[in-house]
């Protein structure tokens, strides 16, 4: 069982990116657990869709990756769903502009907890299981992480430090955990404070080689490969049709 239905928990996975890693690594035959912090609606209906296709493959767990205090209970959780993890996604995440004059301690709290602060938490609080698994951590990174989006500093910030958490933990729990990340370029336009106009979404395109957005699609088929990829540890792949060839 513990070798043909791994189990996958995958953060903010209601909606968007998070669904689709979500239903690809259940094709593959993952028994996953989706998290949400306020998309409950979504998020049952993916494990409900989820569990039509494989009776008691999918469940949901909600948590706050904002308070500190919700973290030991979401890995409680996560433990004794299926009683074992074997792969953790790093996938939840915060993004809107924060211009440098403007931005204040509350955006820095909120973006750095949920992209980067939550992800190293429950790395560490769910290491002995992925161990004994000989398990894996993936997590979102972005492209940005190397080179700052204008207007998004703190957010530019917290995805720096999750590249380098990745790079770390890779040592750090080596040889049982393998670690890598997945570096998104334009993949899904950004909504809500963060929208872009056609101009902008033009503009950003003829930076992009392959000449078009990505999908969801592109990230999760990186994520199910950085899983079954046994002797990877420590990279970040970027999925971003060539836009980290250019400044």
């Amino acid at each position: 069982m513990s070798q043909h239905q791994p189990v996958a928990l995958i953060t903010g996975a209601a909606q968007r990116i998070g669904a689709t890693i979500s239903r690809s690594l259940h094709q593959a035959g993952y028994r996953v657990l989706i998290h949400y912090r306020s998309s409950g609606e979504p998020a049952r209906l993916l494990a409900a869709e989820l569990n039509q296709l494989r009776p008691d493959s999918a469940t949901v767990l909600q948590a706050d990756l904002d308070d500190m205090n919700q973290l030991p209970t979401l890995t409680d959780q996560a433990l004794s769903t299926f009683g074992q993890l074997d792969l953790l996604v790093n996938n939840a995440s915060s993004f809107y502009p924060t211009p440098v004059q403007q931005s204040t301690q509350q955006q820095w709290d909120q973006l750095v907890n949920s992209n980067l602060r939550a992800a190293y938490f429950l790395s560490a609080g769910l290491a002995d299981s992925l161990r004994q698994q000989q398990g894996a951590i993936i997590n979102l990174v972005d492209i940005h992480a190397q080179r700052g989006l204008k207007g998004y500093p703190i957010y530019s910030i917290a995805k720096a430090g999750l590249q380098m958490m990745t790079m770390s933990l890779a040592k750090e729990l080596a040889p049982q955990i393998r670690v890598n990340g997945v570096s998104p370029g334009a993949i899904l336009w950004p909504e809500a404070d963060a929208a872009l106009s056609e101009t902008e979404k033009a503009t950003l395109l003829e930076k992009v080689p392959l000449g078009r957005t990505g999908t969801a699609e592109d990230i999760a088929r990186t994520v199910l490969f950085l899983a079954q990829s046994p002797y990877i540890s420590g990279q970040i792949i970027s999925v971003d049709g060539g836009r980290s060839l250019f400044s």
